[in-house]
């Protein structure tokens, strides 16, 4: 029996470990509408579209809640630099919001969106 321990903990917490690692495609989908990252990435999309920048920056606002909602789930299953270049481009994309530059805000979104789907591939 000690010796079957001895053999079956390393096995299982090395299982464990794989398990978490390979889990971020599923963990980074949304559990609610409060945190669909790339649903509200559609929807400021769509405010910066319009011009409509009051909408726009009220979308942004809950972008990043659910953003911020994500990154503990996946933070142990995804690379660091995937989540601060993420983290960046929205930061980049509320304040050209806040600028009403449209190219500049879209550009950031669609670099949020490339990271948002480049995330657990």
């Amino acid at each position: 029996m000690k010796k079957l321990i001895y053999y079956l903990l390393p096995v299982a917490i090395l299982a464990l470990f794989i398990g978490i690692m390979l889990s971020g495609s599923y963990l980074k989908q949304p559990r609610g509408e409060d945190d669909s990252v790339s649903g509200k990435l559609v929807l400021v999309k769509e405010a910066v579209q319009k011009g409509d920048w009051k909408s726009a920056q009220q979308e942004i606002d809950n972008l990043e809640e659910a953003w911020e909602k994500v990154v503990p789930r996946i933070q142990f299953s995804m690379e660091k630099n995937e989540i601060n270049d993420l983290g960046v481009s929205l930061t980049r994309a509320r304040a050209a919001i806040t600028a009403k530059d449209i190219a500049g805000a879209l550009m950031e979104l669609e670099e949020a969106e490339h990271h948002w789907h480049s995330l657990g591939n």
